[in-house]
């Protein structure tokens, strides 16, 4: 999003965005790495956080600077006024895509781990961020398969009747339809899997300090 365009989204005409005297490009350089949004969806123990973590530390090792924003690590403090309900969920993503606009913004490599159900959330996330850096993973890992892992107890809760709105269950789960990468993390490793991922992401990975 445009500075322009996000001064035009501010609800009160007082508040003006002001321009910093770096640019995004001089951070770039500075840091030697394209920014971008790795924006991991997918049903509760389809290994969003796995693969995140190992993502972060497979990215580190290759000399760069990222930072994992994690559903529940967020629901920890910026987004823990939030519940579960489809408009909650909305406002969760919207913050999260906010905050991952301003680390890209800062040159930062962002890589984000939620289960975000609802297509329009993430095209959502996609605007704020800018489709440019916003990269869709989604984890097309099998309900049953998930549900067999079940690592929190809730799927077992919400086929009890205990757990209302839990996705896959008592609430949707809108598969992507386009995504820019789809991994299964049924068919092979944790590193397996990141090697497909990195080799997927290409070209987002190719700026090197000069």
């Amino acid at each position: 999003m445009s500075n322009q365009n996000h001064s035009r989204s501010l609800s009160s005409h007082s508040i003006i965005w002001h321009g910093g005297s770096v640019s995004p490009e001089e951070r770039q350089r500075l840091l030697g790495q394209k920014p971008v949004t790795i924006w991991f969806t997918g049903l509760s123990g389809a290994g969003k956080s796995s693969l995140a973590s190992a993502l972060e530390s497979r990215l580190v090792g290759l000399g760069r600077a990222c930072y994992v924003l994690d559903g529940d690590n967020v629901r920890h403090g910026l987004n823990r006024d939030l519940g579960f309900s489809p408009e909650e969920r909305k406002e969760n993503i919207r913050r999260v895509a906010e905050v991952a606009h301003l680390m890209n913004d800062a040159g930062l490599i962002v890589i984000a781990a939620f289960i975000s159900p609802y297509r329009d959330d993430r095209a959502m996330a996609g605007e704020l961020i800018g489709a440019e850096q916003f990269f869709e993973v989604y984890l097309n890992t099998p309900l049953d398969v998930c549900e067999g892992r079940d690592p929190k107890g809730f799927y077992k809760r919400a086929r009890q009747g205990g757990l209302a709105e839990f996705t896959g269950i008592n609430a949707p789960y809108e598969e992507p339809l386009n995504p820019a990468a789809k991994i299964n993390t049924n068919e092979g490793s944790i590193d397996q899997c990141i090697d497909r991922l990195v080799a997927a992401l290409g070209e987002q990975l190719t700026y090197f300090r000069t």
